[in-house]
């Protein structure tokens, strides 16, 4: 037999064990490398499942021209056989024996099936040190059968167990991540579940309607780092373009993390957002990271900042000027890379002018704010979110989705919707539910508040726009004028005497001294249309 030098052996077994990450085909071509040098007719390795008490067949190459009784894939060890077996893995010592040779060793390594034909054996013990061995053992083994030949060229054998070993380290690394995939797979699916979508990166529902001013101004923020203000009402669907921004950032790799600042008590709030130290305060049993420390390289959602009490608007603004704070209770400062999203319902600029929010807060926060339209502001979108609610509903409660008539949109369309998307989706829900899962009860759903909007009068009949041109004057200066009258009549005049310009030194916000964008945002909730006030208009209306 042709002997090539013990060097090319190694190169030529090392070569293949870094090319393949599976040990089952690194093992089959190593086999025939070493049969050119080896009288061998297999290799094997076999790993020791000591909970289980078995040796377990990890991967077999053999040799072509040679035809050997496999082993058994797992070989159950009495506990003698156990012992035998892991002392000798301690030993750290290749082991051999020829054709006619037995032992007790042998019997428990090789668990050779009856009748097979006698071959010599050598074996040798394979350590991983990411195996979590409590003693340090060795908890793998590599046998080579062959010749008798073989038991005299064991120290060429030995020369083996260390790339082996490289080899069932990456297989057991490679099952491990397969794992782990699977399990955050799993996770993944759940959490979808939960939150019944389909996808994490699932479109906007009016992205391309109701909402397509504001997704443009969505991908013109996700691209910077810049803090973002989502003003909107409550159940308006903030958290939503929070999301969006996020997954559309350079961060969406990243954490999103939610806080809902007025859920939380005030004298937790430092505790909640910074985190705290062991001992800080009583309770403090172990030290604890806040929702800054863990969105670190992800986006923060505040939602309802306005919430905040003073001592942490202080804290927070600390950490948007320059990235750092301390945990309660600590003593170093910490930093972190986090984008702030925030979000509110409240009128901010009424409340910094009595005093409850700090104004250079608002500054930082508000570098981008994204007014988000009510519901009732973007009725084309109603439709397609009772059909998109009624889908998942459907599938939840029965597993066929539902789909709502014209008639249901159109009394959907009609409902003013005080609580917004969020309200929207629950009338679905409940209209699913009333109708057992198979079809919808809209009108039911609705209750009293559906039949109220259709007893009420036509706005032709009862005017109840203050806004409009036709409006009575007099209606609004008497003692008992609403404060959106008022509203009305001073937002009316500042635009009249700009000639309905809105921004710049010269328009109607800084007339007015508020932000632009509160004032549009205030400007649609009272029904003003700026464009009436522009020269030319043929319905520009006299200054009240």
């Amino acid at each position: 037999m042709q002997r090539a030098p013990t060097p090319s052996l190694l190169l030529e077994v090392w070569r293949e064990v870094c090319r393949h990450i599976d040990i089952d085909e690194s093992l089959a071509r190593i086999a025939p490398i070493l049969a050119q040098t080896l009288p061998v007719t297999r290799v094997l390795v076999r790993r020791v499942d000591r909970e289980a008490q078995r040796l377990v067949t990890i991967a077999e190459g053999s040799v072509a021209q040679e035809q050997a009784a496999p082993p058994a894939a797992r070989s159950d060890l009495d506990g003698a056989a156990l012992a035998l077996v892991t002392g000798w893995l301690k030993q750290d010592q290749v082991q051999s024996w020829r054709a006619g040779e037995s032992s007790a060793l042998r019997r428990a390594l090789a668990s050779e099936a009856a009748g097979a034909p006698p071959r010599a054996l050598v074996a040798g013990p394979l350590r991983d040190a990411g195996d979590g061995v409590a003693d340090g053992a060795a908890n793998g083994l590599l046998l080579v059968e062959g010749a008798d030949e073989l038991v005299e060229r064991a120290n060429v054998v030995a020369l083996l167990l260390e790339p082996v070993s490289v080899a069932l380290a990456n297989d057991r690394r490679l099952h491990e991540m397969a794992r782990l995939r699977e399990a955050a797979e799993a996770e993944n699916r759940a959490l979808l579940s939960r939150l019944q979508r389909n996808d994490i990166t699932e479109s906007v529902v009016g992205a391309d309607s109701g909402l397509k001013d504001v997704m443009t101004r969505v991908e013109q923020v996700s691209r910077t780092d810049a803090p973002v203000l989502i003003l909107g009402e409550t159940g308006s669907g903030k958290e939503v373009v929070a999301r969006s921004i996020h997954v559309k950032s350079r961060r969406s790799g990243g954490p999103f993390l939610r806080v809902n600042c007025g859920a939380i008590p005030s004298e937790l709030v430092d505790s909640e957002l910074f985190g705290h130290e062991r001992g800080s305060f009583t309770g403090a049993l172990a030290q604890r990271k806040g929702w800054f420390e863990r969105a670190d390289g992800g986006t923060l959602f505040l939602d309802e900042i306005a919430e905040l009490p003073a001592a942490a608007q202080v804290r927070l603004l600390r950490v948007l000027q320059d990235g750092s704070f301390e945990r309660v209770g600590g003593q170093h400062a910490l930093n972190v890379d986090v984008r702030i999203v925030a979000a509110t319902h409240r009128d901010m600029q009424q409340m910094i002018a009595d005093g409850r929010f700090r104004q250079d807060l608002w500054f930082r926060i508000s570098v981008f704010p994204i007014a988000l339209p009510s519901l009732r502001e973007r009725r084309q979108d109603v439709g397609p979110l009772a059909r998109h609610f009624a889908e998942r509903a459907g599938l939840r409660l029965h597993g066929v989705p539902l789909v709502p008539g014209d008639d249901d949109i159109a009394r959907l369309e009609s409902y003013p919707w005080p609580g917004n998307v969020r309200e929207l989706a629950a009338v679905i829900e409940r209209a699913a539910i009333l109708g057992d899962g198979r079809h919808l009860e809209i009108a039911a759903a609705l209750g009293g508040a559906a039949a109220s909007v259709a007893a009420a009068p036509p706005p032709a009949a009862a005017p109840s726009n203050p806004a409009s041109p036709d409006a009575d004057p007099a209606s609004l200066d008497g003692a008992h004028a609403s404060l959106d009258a008022a509203m009305i009549r001073h937002i009316e005049e500042a635009l009249a005497a700009t000639g309905g310009r809105i921004e710049g030194p010269a328009g109607a916000a800084a007339r007015l001294d508020v932000n632009p964008h509160t004032l549009r945002s205030r400007m649609r909730k009272l029904g003003i249309d700026w464009r009436r006030f522009r020269p030319g208009s043929s319905a520009t209306p006299v200054p009240r």
